[in-house]
This record gives C-alpha cells, sequence and structure tokens, in this order.
C-alpha cells in the first residue's frame, strides 16, 4: 500500500490545530500529521491530547520537510516564521491566520463559497478566508438564488474563539471575575468582554477590532467578486460574551421581496438549515458544519426587506475549508 501521506500541523496546540485534525481523521485512511509548536523560542512542547502526551516539535526546516502541505493554524507570527523557513520544495502552505494574503504568490480560498468551475490555478501559498466572510458568501449566494439583492446590512457578532485558547480563558476568568467582584484579566482585549458587548477592544489589545473587521470585508468582497449580482453588505463586527460561534443579523432588502415561505425553501435547497420554531443558536451549532438560518421575518418599516439571524461554527467553517484545499493539493 501507499504510505499516507505527511501533513504538518504549525500551531498544533491551537483550538483551530485541534478542529482540523478532527476533520482530517474523518479521511479514511487518514494523512499522518506532524505537529509543530508555533511558540517563537525553538522550544519542544508538550500538550494533552485524549488524556495523552503529544510531543510538538520545534518549527524549523528539518520539521517542515518531508509534508505536502503544511496547516498554518498557530498566529500571524508562525505564519510569517514558516514562510521564512520553508525549505526548497516544502509543503505547499495553507495560512488560517490570514498572515500571508499579501504575499504576491498566495490565493485567497473558501472552497464552500466558491463557484465550482471544475478547478482552480495552482499556489504555493493558499490563505483560507475569514470564516465570518465564508459563512456571509455562502448564505447571500443562496439567498440570492430566491430574488435580487438590491443592498444588504449585517452585524457580526465576534466569538471568544476566534482569538484562541488565550480568548476563551480571558472570557471565562473576566466571567468568573465580575461575578465575585474581582479585578478582570485584559491581556486579550484590554477590555471587559465578560458580561460586555464590545464594538472596539481597549488600545493595548492583541490585535484591534477594527482589524479584523476589515479583513472580513477583504475577504468578503473577494469572494463575492465570482458571484455577479450578489451585492457586498454593509458589516459591522461586534465582540460577543460568548466562547463558539458565529452570529450574524442580517437585513436584505430585495428589488422584490419574495416572501418568507419562498425564501426558506430556496435556503434549504441550499444546503442551509432552517429553524422555523426555534431561531438557532451559536452554542447549538458548536462542533457541526455548515449554516444554520431562523427568525426570517419581513420588515415591519419596508415590505421589501427580511430580518434573518444565521450561526456557523467558525472554527468547524475554517476547518473543513483549510482540509478541502489540501485535498486538492494531497
Amino acid at each position: 500500500m501507499a504510505e499516507r501521506p505527511l501533513v504538518a500541523m504549525v500551531g498544533g496546540e491551537t483550538l483551530l490545530a485541534k478542529e482540523i485534525r478532527e476533520v482530517l481523521g474523518e479521511n479514511k485512511p487518514a494523512p499522518r500529521v506532524q505537529l509543530i509548536s508555533a511558540a517563537g523560542d525553538g522550544s519542544m512542547l508538550l500538550a494533552l491530547e485524549e488524556d495523552e502526551a503529544a510531543v510538538l516539535t520545534p518549527l524549523s526546516a528539518e520539521s517542515l520537510e518531508g509534508a505536502s502541505v503544511a496547516f498554518l493554524a498557530g498566529s500571524q507570527a508562525s505564519s510569517r516564521r514558516a514562510l521564512k523557513l520553508n525549505p526548497a520544495g516544502g509543503p505547499v502552505l495553507i495560512d488560517l491566520a490570514g498572515a500571508l494574503e499579501e504575499q504576491p504568490n498566495a490565493r485567497l480560498r473558501a472552497p464552500s463559497a466558491e463557484p465550482e468551475t471544475g478547478g482552480s490555478a495552482a499556489a504555493s501559498i493558499y490563505v483560507v478566508a475569514h470564516p465570518a466572510a465564508i459563512a456571509l458568501a455562502i448564505f447571500l449566494v443562496r439567498l440570492a438564488r430566491a430574488g435580487s439583492i438590491r443592498r444588504a446590512l449585517v452585524h457580526i457578532f465576534e466569538p471568544a474563539s476566534e482569538r484562541g485558547q488565550r480568548g476563551l480563558d480571558e472570557l471565562q476568568q473576566q466571567t468568573v471575575a465580575v461575578l465575585n467582584f474581582q479585578k478582570l484579566k485584559q491581556d486579550v482585549f484590554d477590555a471587559q468582554a465578560g458580561f460586555n458587548m464590545l464594538a472596539r477592544y481597549g488600545a493595548e489589545a492583541l490585535e484591534p477590532l477594527q482589524g479584523i473587521e476589515q479583513r472580513i470585508e477583504r475577504h468578503l468582497a473577494s469572494l463575492l467578486a465570482a458571484w455577479p449580482g450578489v451585492p457586498m453588505p454593509s458589516l459591522r463586527l461586534i465582540q460577543a460574551p460568548v466562547f463558539h460561534g458565529h452570529s450574524f443579523s442580517l437585513w436584505v432588502e430585495f428589488d422584490q421581496q419574495p416572501g418568507v415561505e419562498a425564501i426558506s425553501s430556496v435556503l434549504e435547497q441550499g444546503g442551509i438549515d432552517v429553524r422555523f420554531e426555534d431561531p438557532p443558536t451559536n452554542a447549538g451549532i458548536a462542533g457541526q458544519s455548515g449554516l444554520s438560518a431562523g427568525a426570517i421575518a419581513v420588515d415591519n418599516n419596508n415590505p421589501r426587506a427580511c430580518w434573518f439571524w444565521v450561526v456557523s461554527d467558525n472554527l468547524r467553517l475554517a476547518a473543513e475549508n483549510a482540509v478541502a484545499v489540501a485535498r486538492e493539493v494531497l
């Protein structure tokens, strides 16, 4: 039998890497995985994997050799280090941190939101689009089949898991601290994220929220460019006090409003789970593929417009698209 292909996982200790490995494990036979630490000090890490210790090797040219694909699932800094260290003839880089999109040989990808054109040009670097941009592209493209969209507005509610394990830990600590009137840890958000909604992070945050918002806009505009007739929406990113899953509140105006029943039918035919009774929740979709929509209602003040509530698992959506890109290479 042919040897199973080897893939490298830079940032093998992260939430996103764990999700990618779960998706890879659904392939039979699953590829071999080389776990590589995202730490910048060249240290070897130990991580607990299903009650067993897993060794993460330091990031180096040697740790990337022999791999067909390298998933860059750590920080933007570790993605840039991987690019610098990648040896000649080394693996194709699949960047999920958004650090390499300015490279001239990089291509933005989101297979689940792209037209089925029978393949795409090969590249040495693929940047997986932000999961919020992927979810919105999927939804708007499916929705446009129900009727021509005139304009759309979107509020995106960002989960703490988009900031990785540190974001989850800080939100958890803040939640406990607020209840116990204790000092808040603010290393990630530089603001109170627990029991709070944020339109901006503090000045000392690891990454400004407006920078993330701009990345989503950029990625969504690129994805929608492949779908003539689907307009780019106006959007606003808001940090929500939730651990997992994106939530979206969309207002969409049609040239001629097709009706809630027709819209729901078209969305279901497009593979979107439509909830007619209880609207979907970000907690309820955790660990699931695809999108779920509900609370579809005609705007009381504009009969051509409708409101939508949509949720998706951010980590699962990013991981599935990254693995779909890797399948084209392996």
